[in-house]
């Protein structure tokens, strides 16, 4: 991934994505923010954090224009299967755990702390979505649903999407201690060492049987747990923030 910097933030970006005209997107990075204690510093967990609900504002609004993000829009996350189709600029934020648009300057925010945030980008549609996926979004299969919803959609076509899988926890802290009550067994095929799976596998497993090209598959390999200084980590730390991902249409000229 491509780190940058601008006024005190830190973010990175896909290479895969990087040069798509027509899309901004970025990982944001935990420094620079105004949190403080567990939560320090740049926590944007709206609605999944008990701090400070001034801090997270601001820390918010410093990302928003240090990005200038026309409009930002935040789901309620619930680790399910919802998606929220953004028709509207002024849209309520909705209970979901995918958000899609096609529609220019409407920055689809994913907060995480260990979980994936997957973009899928159809540059021939220009179809956009943010995906929210936990291993219970990967159990039920968060990535089919949202490469269909794109197809039933906008008419995109699996093999055009371009994805970027999210810094995130890493097999070698992935640890399931009730893994055969917990995931489907055709996921124990992807357990490195005993109770320890590797969930980047198994969302690229499941984005190629929609169809979704290998190499148009980018997985950032970053450890949320043992990267601490950049990263948000609920399994390391338990009260903690939250690093957000995003990504935007640009306007249409």
């Amino acid at each position: 991934m491509l780190r940058h910097k601008k006024n005190g933030i830190e973010w990175l970006e896909f290479e895969l994505l990087a040069d798509c005209k027509g899309l901004q997107h970025g990982t944001i990075l935990r420094q620079g923010g105004f949190s403080s204690g567990s939560f320090s510093s740049l926590n944007l967990g709206l609605y999944s954090t008990q701090d400070e609900h001034l801090a997270i504002a601001q820390n918010l609004e410093k990302v928003q224009s240090t990005h200038q993000l026309p409009s930002i829009h935040v789901a309620k996350q619930c680790h399910g299967d919802h998606i929220w189709h953004i028709k509207d600029a002024n849209a309520s934020p909705q209970e979901a755990d995918m958000l899609v648009t096609n529609l220019s300057e409407q920055a689809l925010f994913v907060m995480h702390a260990d979980c994936q945030a997957v973009i899928m980008f159809d540059p021939i549609t220009q179809a956009l979505a943010n995906v929210h996926v936990g291993w219970r979004g990967n159990v039920q299969n968060i990535l089919q649903k949202a490469t269909r919803y794109l197809q039933t959609t906008f008419g995109t076509k699996p093999e055009n999407l371009l994805v970027g899988i999210s810094p995130s926890l890493g097999p070698e802290n992935a640890e399931f201690k009730h893994f055969q009550t917990e995931l489907p067994s055709h996921f124990w095929d992807f357990q490195i060492r005993p109770l320890y799976f590797d969930l980047w596998s198994i969302s690229q497993m499941q984005l190629k049987a929609c169809g979704v090209l290998p190499h148009h598959i980018e997985i950032a390999k970053m450890n949320t747990y043992s990267l601490s200084l950049d990263f948000f980590s609920y399994r390391r730390d338990g009260i903690t923030g939250r690093n957000g991902t995003f990504a935007m249409l640009a306007k249409k000229i």
